[in-house]
């Protein structure tokens, strides 16, 4: 199984494997010291070139990070960065308590994050550092579907599905909303990530929101299905069944082997997602990636502003080296102006 472009795959697998939950997160660059004694890993009042940086959140986001902490590592061997991946909402807990310097972000923050991060007296940085889309996946032997509407999507997978064990259980459903309705009857095998991980927010909101609001319904999906924050053990989901059904980031999933990325349709037509239409937002299930930065900290700690630094400059090819796509100049531009005005809030 391939997640990464050729030539990359030995370093992230192993990275991957090393980024485990805060206390042994991988590190990077030399050991040193926390004498901090606020738990958050920061080494306040640093001089440039040492201290410590603590990253957390998204594993979308999270390879995006590790390359940038690897680059960041080459000329500042004495600064020690973590980064760990648990999921957007577990990160923003996280990092609103002040116990980290950055979160990882595969959506945007909620009004309920900022809420919190205000109770607690963090003020964050949003800064956009790139375009995702989310993959909408069955096995590579299920020759029965390649594209998928919207509604079918809502259909299958949506607040009033549960109990579905076939695709075709859901072909009345997926009519009344304007789907196809074609589904084929086979059974039906769902893997997707959790209620922690940005991806299950972003998927919500992109697929499954529009539909619930015309009916009555909340936005969530069925409860019934496999679900995990790692992004891996998805994959092999889809891979483990032929007639699975699915969704990951469109970088964990367009390399990996076993598994059939399908086009999906919102009424302008079947659209495959793509570096091109992700970029445009042609493909319905176009995302942002971000990184919150805690404005305080960067204030304290020299390591992490140059951190973030290197980030938005020379390492921004990070966004692309590891499998996402790019922001545009101008978007890029206006990161880099939020950075350096150090504009707090959500854009």
């Amino acid at each position: 199984m391939k997640l990464f472009p050729t030539g990359r795959e030995a370093r992230y697998s192993a990275l991957k494997i090393a980024a485990v939950p805060i206390a042994g997160a991988l590190l990077l660059g030399a050991c040193s010291s926390d004498d901090s004694g606020d738990g958050s890993g920061s080494d306040n009042g640093s001089e440039s070139g040492s201290g410590s940086v603590v990253i957390s959140g998204s594993s979308t986001v999270e390879p995006i990070s590790i390359d940038v902490s690897e680059k960041f590592a080459g000329s500042n061997p004495d600064v020690n960065v973590t980064v760990d991946g648990p999921g957007t909402g577990d990160g923003f807990e996280l990092f609103c308590n002040g116990e980290t310097d950055i979160n990882d972000a595969s959506s945007k923050i909620k009004d309920e994050q900022i809420e919190a991060c205000e109770s607690n007296g963090v003020e964050f940085i949003e800064l956009r550092i790139g375009n995702d889309g989310i993959a909408v996946m069955t096995n590579d032997a299920n020759e029965a579907i390649s594209c998928i509407h919207g509604g079918d999507i809502y259909a299958l997978v949506g607040p009033e599905s549960q109990g579905f064990e076939t695709w075709a259980a859901a072909n009345e459903l997926a009519t009344e909303v304007g789907g196809e309705g074609d589904l084929p009857d086979a059974p039906l095998d769902i893997t997707g990530p959790g209620e922690e991980s940005g991806t299950y927010s972003s998927f919500v909101e992109l697929a499954i929101e529009d539909y619930a609001e015309e009916r009555g319904q909340e936005a969530q999906t069925r409860p019934d299905y496999q679900a995990s924050a790692d992004d891996n053990i998805i994959i092999q989901g889809i891979q483990g069944s032929d007639t699975s059904f699915g969704w990951v980031g469109f970088a964990f999933a367009r390399n990996a082997d076993g598994v059939k990325v399908l086009e999906v349709d919102e009424g302008e037509g079947c659209v495959l997602p793509t570096d091109e239409t992700i970029a445009d937002n042609s493909y319905p299930l176009s995302r942002p990636l971000f990184i919150y930065v805690n404005k305080d900290k960067a204030a304290e700690n020299q390591a992490l502003t140059d951190f973030v630094d290197l980030y938005l400059g020379d390492a921004i090819s990070s966004v692309s080296d590891v499998g996402y796509v790019d922001l545009s100049e101008e978007t890029l531009a206006e990161t880099r102006s939020r950075w350096e005005a150090r504009t707090t809030g959500a854009a």
